[in-house]
Parts: C-alpha cells; sequence; structure tokens
C-alpha cells in the first residue's frame, strides 16, 4: 500500500491512482536528491525492491529517470523540455491578469487564456463575469482542441493540425487568414466565444486569448462584435510578457 511509503518521499497527497501516487514519490525523491543509488531510492520511499525496479524502470523507458556514469538514478532529459515549457506557460498567466481584466470590462463576458498540452488545451488564467448568466471556465480546465474558438487557434498554426479530421483544414485557412477564430455551440451548447493567438518574440502561438459567453447576447456571429478586441487584447498581452522576460526574475 501507498501508506507504506515513510521518509522524505512520503507525498503529501495521493489519489486513487496508487502507481501514479508512487511514480511522483520517486521522481520526488530523485529532485530532491540529486543522482541517488538504487538501494537508497528503495530505502528513502519504504517501498519493495522489485516495486522500485519496476518503477524506475518505466520511467526510464519515458524519459522521466535516467542514470548517471555510475549507475545512479538521476531525472531524465524529458522533463527538460517539459519544465522549460511550463516556465513559459506560467510566465505567460502570470502577466495575463491585467490583459484579461480589460478585456472583460471592454466585452462585459468572461475571459480565458489557453495553451496546448498535448492534444487538449489548458485554461492557464481567466476573469469572470460577477453576475448574470456566464460561461465559467475553472483555472486548469482541460477541454478539447477540436471544439469551441480557442482550439481553433491553437490548431491553426500547428503543424500536425491535420492529424485532427473533426477540424477542417478549410476552417484553419480562414482562421490564418482572419487571425482570430469564432465558434457557437461547439464546446458546449448555447456557448459563444471568439479567440486570437498569443504569439512569442518569433512568432510561434503559445496560446489563446478568448471571450465566452451566451448566445443570446454574443449573437450567432461573434466575432462580427468582439474579434477586434480579443486580437487586441492578445496583443497587449504579447507586449507585456515580452517585456517581463526581458525584465527577468526579481
Amino acid at each position: 500500500m501507498l501508506d507504506s511509503i515513510t521518509g522524505p518521499g512520503r507525498p503529501t497527497r495521493t489519489t486513487a491512482v496508487q502507481t501514479l501516487d508512487r511514480a511522483v514519490v520517486l521522481l520526488d525523491i530523485v529532485a530532491g536528491q540529486g543522482p541517488i543509488s538504487f538501494p537508497a531510492l528503495v530505502e528513502a520511499t519504504g517501498l519493495t525492491r522489485p516495486t522500485v525496479h519496476r518503477l524506475v524502470g518505466a520511467l526510464e523507458d519515458h524519459g522521466l529517470l535516467g542514470r548517471d556514469p555510475r549507475g545512479a538514478v538521476r531525472l531524465g532529459g524529458r522533463l527538460v523540455g517539459w519544465g522549460a515549457r511550463a516556465a513559459r506557460s506560467l510566465g505567460l498567466a502570470e502577466v495575463a491578469g491585467p490583459v484579461l481584466d480589460a478585456l472583460l470590462a471592454q466585452t462585459g463576458e468572461s475571459t480565458q487564456l489557453y495553451v496546448r498540452e498535448g492534444d487538449r488545451r489548458v485554461c492557464i488564467a481567466s476573469a469572470e463575469r460577477t453576475s448574470g448568466l456566464r460561461d465559467t471556465v475553472p483555472l486548469g480546465a482541460s477541454l478539447p482542441l477540436t471544439a469551441g474558438s480557442g482550439g481553433a487557434v491553437l490548431l491553426a498554426w500547428a503543424a500536425d493540425a491535420d492529424r485532427f479530421s473533426s477540424v477542417s483544414a478549410a476552417r484553419l485557412a480562414v482562421v490564418r487568414e482572419q487571425g482570430w477564430a469564432a465558434s457557437v455551440g461547439e464546446r458546449e451548447p448555447g456557448v459563444a466565444s471568439v479567440s486570437a493567438p498569443v504569439r512569442d518574440g518569433s512568432g510561434v502561438v503559445r496560446g489563446a486569448v478568448s471571450v465566452s459567453g451566451p448566445v443570446d447576447r454574443l449573437g450567432r456571429d461573434p466575432g462580427a462584435r468582439l474579434g477586434a478586441p480579443v486580437l487586441a487584447a492578445a496583443a497587449a498581452l504579447e507586449r507585456l510578457e515580452a517585456a517581463a522576460s526581458l525584465e527577468g526574475p526579481h
């Protein structure tokens, strides 16, 4: 049982997925102690040697753990890429608040910032209406790329867009041409949205700024009214993030 794990590797929170909990414990120990011998790792977890052997092997296969020249267990190279992408996304979220608040004030509708995670999109920042009928997207919500304007924006400039056959190439071409995407009732019946891409300094799309709300207020052609302000918000976020990057960490 996971409850048998003791010492510094004991998780502060567990889930119903025991194998995942144990894998996180291993990663946490290796991250905290640096390259660690296999016997020391077994002792730190309190798990049986065969269990640790299986978990370490699986995490090595996925590039999440590796071995140094002495055979000690270390963090894997795949985590470097994940960490870099997470840092970029979090940096974007840190400066998004004022832009999303301003867009909410201008449009009267809820606003969100999405980034792509694998074949999904995740809400990393939002500003919600405080009253009335609204579209609420919780922070951390994982939504499909294939439904909604935010997904269309993230796919329109993606190199692997052709993998998502349910989103037509013609639609993505229109998104690229006009610079924003609109949707009505795609992600959820009765909800409309408009989104625009947020790019980094080299032009790569890193996220999507969105406005969403009831079709009754946004109408069947929400882009006609909201396309311009959403584009302006995306540009403002790009400028803020670029300025924050130049300033560096405080």
